[in-house]
């Protein structure tokens, strides 16, 4: 019940994180596209580019991130299975 609790919310939260991001970029574009100097849109439109990434990226970081806390496995891996894995001692590799 506390994993699809929680996957509800997070996906609530995700949701509202894009379109909030979408709408602050919809309106830095309008604001840029008014400005009158092409230096000030120039710098604006590369400031916008900046703003973009960051806000994109974070929201999907955040969303991955979420999502392996969510469903990732809890139990920490077991002794016999990290043993059957490492090498013998003794023997140098050639």
């Amino acid at each position: 019940m506390k994993k699809i609790l929680a996957s509800v919310i997070t996906t609530i939260l995700i949701v509202g994180m894009t379109l909030a991001a979408m709408f602050i970029l919809v309106r830095a574009t309008v604001y840029v596209t008014s400005l009158e100097s092409p230096l000030e849109r120039a710098t604006a439109m590369g400031a916008e580019l900046l703003l973009g990434v960051i806000l994109l990226l974070g929201t999907v970081w955040l969303a991955t991130h979420l999502a392996v806390r969510i469903f990732g496995r809890t139990e920490p891996p077991s002794m016999a299975s990290s043993e059957a894995r490492s090498p013998s001692s003794g023997g140098s590799v050639v």
